[in-house]
């Protein structure tokens, strides 16, 4: 099992309006779409979209074990520049998932990145590494995030 880090960030370029993936990315409804872990995800608690305070349900799965569920919040929802949101809870820590999009000359520059704000209690890390299949969750949740924006890339470029 390796140590894990306190956070993380991967970007590239897509050929596309911030505008537009913005709308790609904070449709939580399609993260399955993009996400290798996320498979599924709906907004909650009369949530309809993105808004600083929406709670949406996410169903994930990792290479082995069981799916298991979250309820985040959405902190950060700016049309356009930055779409954010935290999961915590009791023996998951807390960790807040962002994008960021900065306009270029042809299009879009996307960062993903996640911040551990308060890490995996040690005592869960071994929990986590039977639960996923995986003795590190650093790499993995970097490939993700790899993925993440490549799908939602070649989305952004043909849709």
């Amino acid at each position: 099992m390796t140590k894990r880090n306190s956070g993380d960030s991967v970007e590239t370029n897509i050929v596309a309006p911030p505008d537009r993936v913005y709308d790609l990315i904070s449709d939580i409804t399609r993260m399955g779409e993009w996400s290798p872990e996320c498979v599924r995800a709906e907004w909650t608690d009369g949530a309809t979209g993105p808004a600083e305070g929406a709670r949406f349900k996410a169903w994930n799965k990792g290479g082995r074990g069981p799916a298991w569920f979250n309820k985040p919040e959405v902190r950060v929802a700016d049309r356009g520049r930055e779409f954010a949101f935290n999961r915590q809870g009791f023996a998951i820590g807390s960790y807040t998932w962002r994008y960021r999009l900065e306009p270029t000359a042809d299009g879009t520059r996307v960062t993903e990145s996640y911040e551990a704000e308060r890490p995996v209690p040690k005592a869960m890390n071994w929990l986590t590494e039977k639960w996923t299949g995986s003795s590190d969750r650093d790499a993995d949740l970097r490939r993700g995030m790899e993925t993440t924006l490549a799908r939602l890339k070649e989305a952004a470029e043909t849709g």
